[in-house]
């Protein structure tokens, strides 16, 4: 179902679109929500917002953005509403001037010794590995916010870049800074806790 026949149904009141519009984006939702806020509790608050300013906010959707990216709009917003509340507010900035590759990796031309395989490819690759798996959650936990959402809107939601930047209103650079700096911690920390097995 395209968006147009989505917010149709939504605007008749259509429970099954609804419901089947909540079970699509629930968990993503409930993910990016745990990025911005400090507890569980919190999260679930944002998104049961989100929720609602979706259907509040039905009238006044142009579709110049997709309805998925509307509504993670919509919960980035709440999400930072709370967050200040809270007094936990996330800044997006990229301050954090650290390497974002060991210089060992590089020959005196600039040249990789080692090419990396792309973090997604590595991932997919191996889904079925449990190990691997088990180490991503804490890996993905021990990122800095902002680059801990960027990666999964982009690499575990399949976000575009476009719809990154204007859900986070943040600059297409920052967004790859953010991006690259995140894939490079998680591959660090799979990487030394590959090691540390054996």
């Amino acid at each position: 179902m395209d968006d147009a026949d989505l917010i149709a149904r939504l605007r008749r009141g259509d429970d099954a679109a609804f419901g089947a519009l909540v079970t699509a984006h629930q968990p993503a939702m409930l993910r990016l929500a745990d990025a911005f806020l400090p507890s569980r509790a919190l999260a679930e608050e944002a998104t049961q917002e989100a929720w609602i300013g979706l259907l509040r906010g039905l009238d006044r959707f142009e579709g110049r953005a997709s309805l998925k990216t509307w509504l993670y709009a919509i919960l980035v917003n709440r999400a930072r509403t709370i967050a200040a509340r809270e007094r936990r507010a996330v800044p997006f900035d990229h301050t954090n001037d650290a390497r974002a590759e060991d210089p060992a990796r590089f020959a005196a031309d600039g040249s990789w010794t080692q090419a990396p395989v792309p973090f997604t490819e590595e991932i997919d690759d191996r889904l079925d590995d449990a190990p691997l798996v088990a180490r991503l959650g804490p890996a993905l936990d021990a990122l800095p916010p902002a680059q801990r959402i960027v990666v999964t809107l982009r690499d575990i939601d399949g976000l575009s870049s476009d719809d990154v930047c204007a859900m986070l209103e943040i600059t297409p650079a920052n967004q790859r800074v953010l991006l690259h700096r995140a894939r490079t911690g998680l591959r660090r920390s799979i990487e030394a806790s590959l090691e540390g097995d054996g």
